[in-house]
């Protein structure tokens, strides 16, 4: 017996009332499978779904889903079907799945599979218990045939950001994982230890792994930086008691203090001019 999907009191109505923004060239552009006439038209409804649930600026060859695109060209499968088999591919685990906890993959999955946040916490508890229940596929599957994404996408249309804040697209502020993934990769690439740990313990083989992540003449430069080590819990208490033990000369002057005159000193000139009593007139 599945578990039912919590109550969720949505904490906006942005994306349940209709939008009064002006059409412009910055509103996405819709990609419906009614519309195709040509190949280049499937390639480009094909482009937009990698884009939009992929998510990445490049789609590499490997990301590419050969044997979903050759039935969705050849009519057999519709959109919501190949956005469905793009949701469970193993690019979409490794990329997605994998590098994020359950409460961000259900925010991330809605802005790409439903055009929308979540709405609030309480929606990414309640969709995380289907992940840990149903996991990824299963997830995947109750998005996809959900009545949010019927009412919106229907079986023909390429799922698209719906009410865009700021004009500002989800792949352009939603990196594909978070900081706490970065930090773990980044230590695991210099197999979980720092560069100060791997120089001091001197292990050559250890140091390799690190050698990986750091070019050689970081090591070099960072050695000859690296400084001796300092008990600054020793150094304060010194300074510390240093400044309580200073004592601080008395320079005030008080009554009985002996006050310096200034005494005039006779000074012998090589001549002495002296007026004449009646002066010369010419």
């Amino acid at each position: 017996m599945s578990i039912p999907l919590l109550e969720i009191t949505p904490t906006t109505q942005n994306q349940r009332v209709a939008g009064y923004e002006v059409p412009d060239e910055d509103d996405p552009r819709m990609y419906r499978m009614i519309d195709v006439t040509s190949d280049t038209d499937v390639n480009e409804l094909i482009w937009a779904a990698y884009r939009q649930i992929f998510s990445e600026h490049l789609i590499l060859e490997t990301y590419r889903q050969p044997f979903l695109e050759s039935q969705l060209r050849n009519r057999a499968i519709t959109v919501r079907d190949f956005v469905r088999g793009l949701g469970k591919s193993e690019v979409y685990r490794e990329l997605v799945g994998e590098t994020n906890s359950n409460y961000r993959l259900v925010d991330i999955t809605f802005k790409r599979f439903l055009g929308r946040a979540t709405y609030g916490k309480d929606e990414q508890i309640s969709w995380s218990i289907v992940i840990a229940t149903r996991g990824l596929n299963g997830f995947i599957d109750a998005i996809v045939d959900g009545e949010e994404y019927r009412q919106n996408f229907g079986d023909d249309v390429v799922p698209y950001q719906r009410r865009r804040f700021n004009e500002r697209p989800f792949n352009l502020v939603n990196p594909r994982y978070g900081a706490y993934w970065r930090d773990r990769q980044t230590l695991q690439s210099i197999s979980g230890r720092s560069y100060y740990q791997v120089r001091r313990t001197q292990n050559m083989p250890k140091q390799e792994a690190a050698r990986r992540a750091i070019p050689n003449t970081f090591f070099a430069m960072a050695g000859s930086l690296l400084p001796n080590e300092r008990n600054y819990q020793r150094t304060i208490a010194s300074v510390t008691s240093q400044v309580k033990n200073l004592e601080i000369p008395d320079m005030t002057r008080g009554e009985n203090s002996l006050q310096r005159a200034v005494k005039p000193t006779e000074v012998a000139l090589p001549y002495r001019y002296i007026p004449s009593a009646n002066p010369k007139v010419d």
